[in-house]
């Protein structure tokens, strides 16, 4: 009998060993393209990942939009057919609806004013991501937005003839671009150079960088010099897999990804310039707006904020986002 019980708690923990040690395998999606800066950050995150959890969590790497545009991704965390992803602020904001702050054009003409939003939500960004399920393993801004289209633009009015290109689902700005006269046009970002290809889409308010990789200025050959917002992103985990990974891991894995973070945006803050002077060499037209025209542009802004609250950004949201605003005027 006595062998009979030993022999039980001998299998019992050979299974419990199993199961402890069994791989945890972190499947991550990100639209960055292979072999550009944001693929190499996910493909470090995961080496070094392997070397603090001594090989026990290890990152599989979907990019280039493999597994859809950012909406799917979270949709997919959540029905857990992959586990994490590297994404921007329009598929933060499906989770969390402060990230709706960083859409507000021109409001960030300078990294000093990224970093205060960003420092006195933190406490929002953070918790109410984890509450609705996710881990925000860091947070970076991945350059500023600028207007690249197929023409010149350098007005309201310029931008009113062209054809904008929408994230899909984004419902909210179609309704709002579309009630002050523009032309929206909803899309799959991996649709978007084909969108271009065909005249679908003239004009889109991106990032350099992604419009370098992407080979997108061979077609929308010019740029508007003039901020139109700065491109928040976030490289995240869903709760349920974070949980498996032991805590002694966890504080690890977190500083490994903080560390890569803040690396990655030090180096490719500045990065933008870099990859509109390699643009400028292959065709792409700067076109720079004289202050009268950009004036132009701050009154746009301005007659369209009431519209912006509970559209473009979510009510409490924007609220918050003006009393930062002021507080940083003040200072």
């Amino acid at each position: 009998m006595f062998k009979k019980i030993l022999f039980t708690f001998f299998i019992f923990f050979l299974v419990t060993q199993v199961i402890w040690a069994k791989k945890i395998i972190v499947k991550m999606a990100t639209l960055a393209p292979e072999g550009t800066e944001w693929h190499g950050l996910l493909v470090e995150l995961g080496q070094q990942w392997k070397e603090v959890t001594n090989g026990e969590v290890r990152l599989r790497i979907y990019p280039g939009g493999v597994v859809g545009d950012e909406r799917d991704m979270i949709r997919k965390m959540r029905i857990g057919q992959i586990h994490g992803a590297a994404i921007s602020n329009e598929g933060m904001t499906e989770i969390n609806p402060y990230f709706t702050t960083f859409y507000m054009p021109m409001m960030y003409q300078s990294y000093d004013e990224v970093d205060f939003v960003r420092e006195r939500l933190s406490d929002e960004l953070l918790n109410i991501t984890e509450d609705n399920g996710f881990k925000i393993l860091t947070m970076v801004d991945v350059g500023w937005a600028y207007w690249f289209s197929t023409e010149p633009i350098y007005t309201p009015d310029d931008l009113k003839n062209n054809k904008i290109f929408i994230w899909a689902g984004d419902y909210k700005s179609v309704q709002l671009y579309e009630k002050h006269g523009y032309q929206p046009v909803p899309l799959a970002m991996t649709d978007v150079l084909s969108g271009l290809q065909t005249g679908l889409i003239t004009s889109l308010g991106f990032n350099p960088l992604y419009a370098l990789a992407q080979q997108l200025f061979g077609i929308a050959d010019n740029m508007l010099e003039m901020k139109w917002g700065n491109l928040t992103a976030a490289i995240i985990i869903d709760l349920k897999t974070w949980n498996k990974i032991k805590p002694e891991y966890q504080q690890s894995m977190l500083t490994v990804a903080k560390k890569i973070g803040n690396g990655f945006q030090e180096k490719n803050r500045y990065e933008s310039d870099k990859s509109v002077e390699v643009m400028k060499k292959y065709g792409l037209k700067v076109n720079k707006p004289s202050p009268e025209q950009v004036q132009i542009w701050n009154e746009l802004i301005n007659s369209m904020s009431a519209d912006i609250r509970g559209s473009l950004i979510e009510e409490n949201a924007y609220d918050r986002l003006m009393e930062i605003k002021k507080e940083m005027e003040s200072r």
